[in-house]
């Protein structure tokens, strides 16, 4: 154990941990008033120096008070250990205090953004199995001070991972020459689909603000000037949807980088340590008993480079969504090799693997075909309101057969697999994504229908484990019946912990 540090009374945070508190602050001011800004520096010429003057002094009564409430969070967030309990009070004028055993405490992971790093400061997070409110995020400690806690509640606490020394050869590491590869396989479609989102995300605040400073006939006529121009802009439509193109891939590996910066895993005990991020730095330790199940992800391009992604998911408490995000881990990157070691190490997937596959019932085609139709009419109809043009049911002949061979490639990867102990469900469009979940995982398993479904003799099977759920859509009714009580039977008769 490490006893540099005294925990058994109240600490605080390294002082740099006013400037994180501050910055934060400030950033979450920025993201919510941006438009403000926009609007302040575009009226900037237009303002007296009388204006300026209190513009300036209610900024700086801004800056001030964002400061003395950061301070005064630093210096109200303490925590010691405490009768085998981690013991945290903050609050400024709404006091609380937590009290966590240990045996609650699942994992201690540490983090960097680019801030932190800067500052030579690391932000701990203590996860926890209980509710969300129970997660503690220490925001500035030192490197030592952070080991020292870790180190203290993993001395009582077997559920912990004790420091050790690190091995030193990794068991999977990722070159820059490797994430490149990473990143030409990445959905680039999807980025693309975001970037667009965030274009019209942007297109409606700048709207509001027009219509704040009652311009909004400047922007009407801009979009009325470019649709009537649509016959003459086909080659400049080209160029910007290269330029489109262009950016999505861009996305795509400047995400990569980010993130997956120096991704390094080690194997101890059976239990994955995992560093990656170039911005903001994580340390993850990733435990055999707390993933509920994998998922294996590949396509045609990542079956050239002969590199599979890796998702596990983690037991949690609560929706997996938002800040609880953190739960989903990613190995990008893996081998063959490395994929086959990692399933070795977590369950019996072998014979899962050898087993036929069984498609999922036909009616799950027909469904889709029917929403596609659905789509493709709302699609045809805000075209034309907003062209004004009966030219553009032309783009029908693109359409129509890009929603034919979606539908076809959902339907053919919708398939599964089932083995003495391990369900194997397939998904993706143009990724294939294999889930693997052993059936002791299993929390609750429901079967679902609708009216057109009842009709059809399907249902929906979902399974329900500690980090979310797996859906198995449209099944003969027959043989759904016959795994839901398969489930309930290796649930009841199994002697292996969840978690």
């Amino acid at each position: 154990m490490n006893n540099t540090f005294d925990f058994s009374q109240f600490s605080k945070q390294s002082k740099k941990g006013i400037l994180v508190i501050y910055l934060k602050l400030l950033y979450k001011v920025l993201k919510a008033f941006w438009v403000l800004l926009f609007l302040f520096i575009q009226k900037f010429s237009e303002f007296n120096e009388s204006t300026f003057f209190y513009i300036y002094m209610g900024l700086g009564f801004l800056f001030l008070f964002f400061l003395i409430r950061a301070f005064l969070i630093y210096e109200n967030f303490q925590f010691k250990v405490q009768n085998n309990h981690f013991i945290l009070k903050q609050g400024i004028l709404k006091k609380t205090n937590t009290s966590i055993s240990f045996d609650r405490i699942q994992n201690i992971n540490f983090k960097q953004n680019i801030i932190q790093q800067l500052i030579n400061v690391h932000e701990v997070n203590i996860d926890t199995a209980g509710s969300n409110k129970t997660e503690i995020s220490i925001k500035a400690l030192s490197f030592q001070k952070a080991k020292a806690l870790k180190s203290q509640l993993s001395s009582y606490n077997s559920n912990i991972l004790k420091e050790e020394s690190v091995a030193e050869k990794p068991f999977l590491k990722i070159s820059l020459l490797e994430l490149l590869k990473v990143s030409l396989t990445e959905n680039h479609l999807q980025s693309l689909l975001i970037f667009l989102a965030l274009l019209l995300g942007l297109y409606q605040q700048l709207e509001q603000l027009f219509s704040g400073i009652g311009k909004d006939y400047l922007l009407n006529e801009y979009i009325e000037k470019s649709s009537n121009s649509f016959h003459q802009g086909v080659f400049v439509f080209i160029v910007l949807f290269i330029l489109l193109v262009f950016i999505a891939i861009l996305s795509s590996f400047m995400r990569v980088f980010l993130f997956h910066f120096n991704l390094t895993v080690f194997i101890k005990d059976q239990n994955f340590e995992i560093y990656q991020g170039l911005l903001t730095k994580k340390s993850i330790i990733l435990k055999k008993d707390k993933i509920q199940s994998i998922t294996i992800s590949t396509n045609p391009i990542k079956k050239i480079l002969g590199i599979f992604f890796i998702t596990f998911k983690q037991a949690v408490s609560g929706k997996v969504s938002g800040k609880r995000k953190d739960k989903l881990i990613r190995i990008v990157g893996c081998k063959r090799a490395q994929v086959s070691k990692i399933k070795e190490i977590l369950f019996s997937f072998s014979e899962v693997d050898d087993l036929e596959k069984k498609q999922v019932h036909v009616y799950l085609k027909k469904r889709m075909y029917f929403l596609s139709f659905i789509l493709l009419l709302i699609l045809n109809g805000v075209f034309y309101l907003t062209f004004l043009d009966g030219l553009v049911f032309f783009g029908n002949v693109l359409l129509v057969p890009l929603f034919i061979l979606f539908v076809h490639l959902i339907f053919n990867k919708r398939f599964y697999k089932i083995s003495d102990d391990v369900l194997l469900v397939g998904s993706g469009v143009f990724d294939t994504h294999l889930t693997y979940l052993p059936f002791f995982k299993v929390q609750n398993i429901k079967m679902m229908q609708t009216f057109f479904q009842e009709r059809n003799k399907v249902v929906d099977l979902v399974f329900q484990t500690a980090s979310g759920e797996i859906k198995l859509p449209c099944i003969e009714k027959s043989e759904a019946i016959k795994i839901y009580n398969y489930t309930l039977f290796k649930v009841e008769s199994s002697t292996d912990l969840w978690m």
